[in-house]
């Protein structure tokens, strides 16, 4: 049975608040294993002394998530899928979100092979303080010649990015693994034709390995525990992806079927999810944006209900914008508000004539009043005030967003408004006009009240300044 309070973790702990793992007590520490932003040997008596050697071994094996977490490719651009805990996200949250893989064929020529693999690589979208990502790329061997796809490997190992190897040739496999050593690909695919060959690459290079069953979950557990009981560790699960139809149904069916055995403690079965969207192009669909459409229908479908990884094929903007910003958004985590850094921020190049504003540090709200000055080219200061990531009118109802707080914003900020600008003026959000006269106490500035809506700041600032002495 797990454990999901500091209070259980706390029982295993040396309880010395020692301070060698940088917090100031054992319970702090407890506290970040149970929301994983600290691991056990972050706590060097727990490691170092025998005589805890039997509590580090039960609080790992309690603390280890339901679905195994498994890492695929090296370096700063490594992932991470599966390691989830629980159904739905409301219980805790859901980790490592979906990771998307693109997919490129050993038949390309290199141009566009190197062209695609570059366009996957660089893709990248500013969203709420944060840059999305493509993960990966998928290397279908279409050719199923080894020598071929060896060289497609080389090419696409270049970049840096995970790679996925997709074929069911395990000399296509090892030929791939050969051209990309240590460079920890996921394989795609060990079946029940094929799986005491490639069973044996993914232990002799020891690199992830997909066992796939199609629309057989009986197959697909047996050859999962086959491979368990071998030495492999780092599996991923396919039980097929169909694009219509009854087959799609069974897909989504067999999804809720394996998470949901997973998370009740049925260990054979533990394992991070492969979707295929891409299927989406083989299913006799001739128009190419009629098809981006149904991959995307299929990604959202996927990401929603336990695809932990996947692989889809249209690069275009209406494709990929919708589903990393569906998988952003589902693995966003629900006990932390996305905040920003309270601090005071430049937007365009200010000087001392310019106005000087404050809001919220929460994201979405910092993002929307930055995105409104910017766009409209109004030179300005503008201070996020920390309010535990809380909207301004929720912050001003809830005491988060308070004279006192907007003033102590300011001097940790170190900006003066007497001396940093000429005008001594700050303007407030129209939601936080309650705090008009307490600011102009608290900061002896002259505090003018703003719109409603930061999209009428323009509007606002042609009327309004410079202000009036």
């Amino acid at each position: 049975m797990k454990i999901n309070s500091p209070l259980e973790a706390y029982k295993y702990l040396p309880q010395t608040n020692c301070g060698e793992c940088g917090e100031a007590t054992c319970m702090a520490f407890a506290s970040k294993l149970i929301d994983r932003s600290g691991k056990t040997t972050d706590c060097l008596p727990l490691i170092k002394e025998k005589k805890f050697a039997k509590k580090l071994a039960e609080l790992d094996r309690l603390l280890a998530p339901e679905i195994r977490e498994v890492v695929i490719g090296v370096g700063d651009r490594a992932v991470k899928i599966g390691g989830d805990d629980v159904l739905y996200r409301h219980k805790l949250t859901f980790f490592n979100k979906t990771k998307m893989f693109f997919d490129v064929t050993d038949t390309m020529e290199d141009a566009a092979l190197v062209d695609r693999v570059k366009s996957i690589a660089n893709f990248k979208k500013f969203y709420v303080g944060r840059n999305l990502l493509i993960d990966g790329v998928a290397i279908r061997s279409v050719s199923n010649d080894p020598a071929k796809f060896s060289a497609a490997v080389k090419k696409v190992s270049e970049v840096g990015i995970p790679m996925i190897f997709c074929s069911f040739n395990p000399a296509v496999l090892k030929a791939g693994l050969e051209a990309a050593k240590d460079a920890n690909p996921l394989l795609y695919a060990a079946n029940k034709d094929n799986w005491k060959e490639v069973g044996e690459l993914a232990l002799e290079y020891n690199v992830p390995v997909v066992v796939s069953a199609i629309n057989d979950l009986d197959t697909l557990k047996s050859l999962t525990k086959t491979f368990s009981d071998a030495g492999v560790k780092n599996i991923v699960l396919d039980p097929g992806t169909y694009p219509s139809g009854k087959g799609m149904k069974d897909s989504f069916t067999n999804f809720l079927k394996i998470r949901r055995a997973g998370i009740m403690g049925d260990t054979e079965i533990a394992y991070p999810i492969l979707a295929l969207p891409f299927t989406a192009w083989m299913s006799g669909i001739s128009d190419p944006v009629s098809a981006s459409y149904w991959e995307t229908a299929m990604a959202a479908v996927f990401t929603i209900r336990y695809g932990d990884v996947m692989i889809l094929h249209s690069l275009e903007p209406y494709a990929t914008l919708p589903e990393v910003h569906l998988a952003e958004t589902i693995y966003t985590d629900p006990r932390t508000p996305v905040a920003v850094d309270s601090k005071m921020y430049k937007v365009g190049t200010p000087d001392e004539n310019s106005p000087v504003l404050f809001t919220t540090n929460f994201a979405l709200t910092y993002y929307t009043v930055e995105s409104d000055l910017s766009s409209n080219g109004i030179n300005c200061y503008l201070l996020a005030v920390n309010t535990d990531g809380i909207g301004v009118e929720a912050a001003v109802a809830g005491g988060q967003l308070t004279a006192d707080k907007v003033k102590d914003a300011f001097e940790k900020s170190g900006f003066d408004l007497k001396t940093d600008v000429n005008h001594n003026t700050v303007i407030t959000p129209g939601l936080a006009a309650r705090l008009q006269g307490d600011l102009e106490d608290k900061l002896g500035a002259k505090v003018l009240v703003g719109p409603m809506d930061s999209g009428r700041l323009p509007g606002f600032m042609e009327k309004n300044w410079p202000p009036k002495k």
